[in-house]
């Protein structure tokens, strides 16, 4: 784990300093073009806070990746604890009363004592194999998503939901689906998959993010009174939301006139 912990936190130093990069660069030219067009300055901004939601996902991704290896390190000690625990039980005299002589007996000994151990050991190895091969679906459906193939990522996403609705991901790859449509102005098919987000995964991390986007597809498709209504709730279904989020939602509010 702490060679893992090492390795965490220099991509967290490079995600942090990418937004940084991205802020510093967009301010000058936001400030320069504020005397001329003020359409300009408010996509800018929502490309920094589209950049910083994919960075968000990106740190979601690799802090589930440690949940996961501190499960495997847990299982290899207990494995290791077991193996250990079946050596000592098995070193006595018990290949003695084996019949077929002295050379038998050591020989039974040693194949008798661990055989046992690569059974109990063969569920946690299937397990991490099929699980690694879900998460890589969800990796490469992530990465489309990064490189502009959203086509590619919608198609990832839905698979990964269909195999694992139970993920702890799933919440995620919900509201990646939904930015999937988003990205390209479908705005009917994102409104669907945030508000299936939202009632599916309420509880998931990504479940406030799932019901601010539900309330600005809403607006995108001039529901303004849905879309109010949506942000109304808010604060009630998630008062442990984070700053941005609460910010957010206080500008989606004042922007669609919402009382």
């Amino acid at each position: 784990m702490a060679a893992f912990a090492l390795k965490l936190s220099p991509v967290m130093k490079i995600l942090t300093s990418r937004f940084l990069f991205l802020l510093a660069f967009a301010l000058p030219t936001a400030a320069a073009a504020q005397r001329a067009d003020p359409v300009y300055i408010e996509d800018r901004l929502n490309q920094l806070q589209q950049s910083l939601t994919m960075m968000t996902g990106q740190i979601e991704q690799l802090q589930y990746r440690n949940a996961q290896l501190q499960q495997q390190l847990e299982k290899m000690q207990a494995d290791y604890e077991y193996r250990i625990d079946q050596i000592e039980k098995g070193g006595g005299g018990r290949p003695g009363p084996r019949p077929g002589g002295p050379a038998a007996g050591p020989a039974a000994g040693p194949a008798a004592g661990p055989a046992p151990t690569p059974h109990a050991a063969a569920p946690p190895a299937g397990g991490a194999a099929a699980g690694g091969s879900v998460d890589q679906i969800y990796d490469d459906a992530f990465k489309k998503l990064q490189e502009g193939d959203y086509a590619g990522a919608e198609r990832g996403f839905k698979n990964f939901l269909q195999r694992s609705p139970q993920n702890k991901l799933a919440g995620n790859a919900q509201y990646w689906l939904g930015e999937t449509y988003y990205a390209r102005r479908d705005y009917q098919n994102a409104m669907t998959a945030f508000a299936e987000g939202y009632k599916a995964y309420k509880t998931s991390p990504k479940g406030p993010d799932n019901l601010l986007k539900l309330g600005i597809t809403m607006a995108a498709l001039n529901r303004k009174s849905d879309a109010c209504a949506v942000f109304s709730r808010f604060s009630q279904d998630y008062p442990r939301a984070t700053d941005l989020q609460k910010r957010r939602i206080d500008q989606e509010r004042q922007k669609n006139g919402c009382g």
